[in-house]
């Protein structure tokens, strides 16, 4: 008996100092007089967000084993698959800028308690969320998010990660009044035939509700086209994100074959050219007269004014409490409980993000129909396997109103839309009310061009496929 006391004492002792140590792991926060970035960054540092969330992660030893190895590998492919987090921490350890939907994806990661796994944190002592490091971290996307936007909001929407439209943009009125007579022009297309208002109607929400537009001789293009208001808040343009800023894509459909199908933009300068009224008022504004880059910035500059501010939902942003209901509410509190506010973002609800379209359910497998070039998404134009059936995330505004739904355009309605988005990106069924409720919260972003309601006029008699 004696003999057996002896060895558990020590044992006891052991197993008491194991446990103090693996509670000041858990438990210790970074230096407080660091800077907020670094001491974020020291948390998911020692959460082991790099393990999974990154193009080539350290992995761990046990990833070897027959068992444990399959399962590492498994949550590494899916980690990285659904996130990127090195970005984010390279921007943290310089205090430099984030972006928006890495803030928001964390921000709901940390909220839900999700990350690190307990799978993970069990053989990783310390690494796990305490809710004092949760605080450390949220109290600082509040502030980065608030210094970030800088657009006014106050109290609890302060934080909030959709933002207002803005009242107003900056822009070149006479370079603007040349671009709206250009967007309107169909002379950049060989026939004379199609503009870009012909896709892009300024009176139907910027859009020709279409599953794909028509261009000359009736050619129809592979991809839903997106809606033109509120562009200029879109990080990239195209569903692919081809082109850098709004003039690079106004470059774009004019020398396409089956949208305007002109040869080059020197054919479309000579017919310009040949309008004697218009080329001198053009070289009033661009002193070197009608080039590409000319053309394009005018068109570009145009587009920056389309924008819709005034939305109910943008209202209530900035305090009324009347402008929307308590089931339009409830519908954009479910829209960030299915984490769709981690991917639609910022004031034009997303186009901040390439996004995996089929995250948690596999779409193009479901959708039964033949994969095209224009399914793989992104991966057309980086030739990355990560990038395939990536997209730029659409913006919301006005989405009432831009039917048919995905970059294939084959929702035709917004409930289709809604239902089938929480499916595939989030991995939930949704019940009636809650469609309902996310519905009616979508209806509140229709805005305001110029005073005017933007609304689609156009009939619905193709809604089914007609």
């Amino acid at each position: 008996m004696k003999k057996l006391f002896r060895w558990c004492v020590p044992m006891l002792l052991v197993a008491a100092a194991a446990m103090t140590l693996v509670y000041r792991l858990v438990n210790r926060l970074p230096d407080a007089g660091l800077p907020d970035n670094l001491q974020v960054l020291e948390i998911f540092e020692e959460g082991g967000c790099l393990s999974c969330h990154s193009a080539d992660p350290e992995v761990p030893f046990y990833a070897k084993m027959p068992i444990a190895g399959k399962i590492v590998m498994k949550d590494i492919d899916s980690g990285y698959r659904a996130f990127d987090i090195e970005p984010f921490m390279d921007a943290l350890a310089v205090d430099g800028e984030v972006s928006p939907v890495d803030l928001a994806k964390i921000e709901k990661v940390v909220l839900d308690d999700r990350m690190p796994m307990p799978k993970y944190y069990l053989v990783h002592w310390g690494s796990s969320l305490t809710d004092a490091k949760r605080a450390v971290v949220l109290s600082w996307i509040r502030d980065k998010r608030i210094s970030m936007y800088d657009d006014g909001l106050a109290g609890d929407r302060a934080a909030e990660p959709v933002r207002p439209i803005d009242t107003e943009v900056e822009y070149d009125e006479a370079k603007a009044a040349l671009g709206f007579a250009l967007f309107h022009d169909t002379r950049l297309s060989v026939d004379n035939t199609v503009s870009c208002a012909t896709c892009h109607a300024l009176e139907t929400a910027g859009v020709d509700n279409n599953q794909y537009s028509h261009g000359v001789d009736d050619q129809l293009g592979g991809v839903n086209a997106p809606t033109v208001y509120n562009a200029v808040y879109n990080f990239v343009q195209f569903w692919d994100g081809r082109a850098k800023t709004l003039a690079d894509q106004a470059a774009g459909p004019p020398l396409n074959p089956v949208e305007m199908a002109s040869t080059s933009f020197d054919e479309i300068i000579a017919k310009l050219k040949a309008d004697k009224p218009f080329a001198k008022a053009f070289g009033k504004v661009y002193p070197d007269g009608l080039t590409e880059a000319n053309i394009t910035d005018a068109i570009e500059e145009f587009e920056r004014t389309l924008i819709t501010p005034d939305s109910r939902f943008d209202k209530w942003l900035r305090g009324d409490d009347s402008a929307i209901t308590a089931e339009e509410l409830a519908g954009y509190e479910l829209f960030k409980k299915y984490d769709c506010a981690t991917c639609h973002v910022g004031p034009n609800l997303g186009g901040q993000s390439y996004e995996l379209m089929g995250l948690r359910r596999h779409y193009f497998a479901d959708r039964g129909l033949e994969l095209t070039n224009e399914d793989n998404g992104r991966f057309k134009e980086t030739q990355m396997e990560r990038d395939r059936h990536r997209f730029k995330v659409p913006g919301l505004r006005n989405v009432e109103h831009t039917w048919p739904y995905y970059h294939d355009g084959t929702r035709h309605t917004l409930d289709e839309a809604v239902r089938d988005m929480a499916l595939y990106q989030s991995g939930v069924e949704l019940s009636e009310p809650e469609v309902e409720k996310i519905e009616s919260f979508l209806k509140t972003l229709t805005g305001e061009h110029n005073g005017v309601q933007i609304s689609s006029n156009n009939p619905r008699e193709h809604i089914h496929g007609h």
